[in-house]
């Protein structure tokens, strides 16, 4: 039996393949307050622009492509049950041969129902246009879950964590929630190794290994120590 690694993984992952991070120390997103074009109101006050908005992040995720952290993800899964739990919503983890993902904000290549958010559709080329409609009537809106909507696969993700044998964050500071609450699921003697820049405050939780790099250089040197006592 394969040992089972979890890994959760934020915007540093993706920003190296020039992904912009969800927002900046200003608080805006691609010079969008995010208030502007990532709620439920703003969908309803002005769902011209908000939907212009995710069609140039689609179009963006698009042209990227995964880097090295994604692909050693996928090359884990040679000698580990690599659960992949991401708060990203392109889709690079796919792109690089992961096969067991979890979007905990959805993914922006799909489009759902502006009616029932579990009717989802692939969308053809880029963009999701004004009068593009759902079988039930309403308009088509980006897969992403919004500021003030709540996590559909949050409680997956929390059931994926309990089972770890180990645990690996990637890229992301912990200050999202739900998401960042996922590694007090992950069982206390859980070695958990955890990758960014500027890790976290994490020095209440047990067994940690910490190592301050990006996402492909750090993931480098984990997936030889995990080869190393796989």
């Amino acid at each position: 039996m394969k040992k089972r690694l979890v890994v959760l993984t934020g915007a540093g992952i993706s920003a190296e393949s020039g992904i912009k991070t969800f927002r900046d120390a200003n608080g805006l997103w691609e010079g969008y307050n995010v208030m502007d074009v990532a709620t439920p109101e703003a969908w309803e006050s002005n769902p011209t622009l908000v939907q212009q908005f995710y069609n140039e992040r689609r179009k963006q995720v698009l042209q990227a492509k995964p880097n090295d952290a994604h692909f050693t993800l996928a090359k884990l899964e040679d000698d580990f049950d690599v659960q992949i739990i991401t708060q990203n919503i392109d889709d690079l983890h796919e792109r690089a041969g992961s096969t067991n993902i979890t979007h905990l904000h959805g993914v922006i290549t799909f489009a759902q129902s502006d009616k029932n958010s579990s009717l989802l559709y692939p969308i053809k080329g880029d963009e999701i246009k004004m009068g593009e409609l759902c079988e039930l009537g309403s308009q088509l809106r980006p897969h992403v879950v919004w500021f003030g909507e709540a996590v559909p696969m949050i409680e997956t993700a929390a059931v994926i964590c309990e089972a770890a044998d180990l645990f690996l964050l990637i890229g992301t500071s912990l200050a999202v929630y739900p998401a960042a609450g996922l590694i007090d699921f992950v069982p206390h003697q859980v070695p958990k190794y955890i990758v960014d820049p500027n890790i976290p405050s994490v020095n209440h939780y047990k067994n940690i290994i910490k190592i301050e790099k990006s996402a492909t250089a750090g993931l480098k040197e984990v997936y030889n120590i995990l080869k190393a006592n796989a």
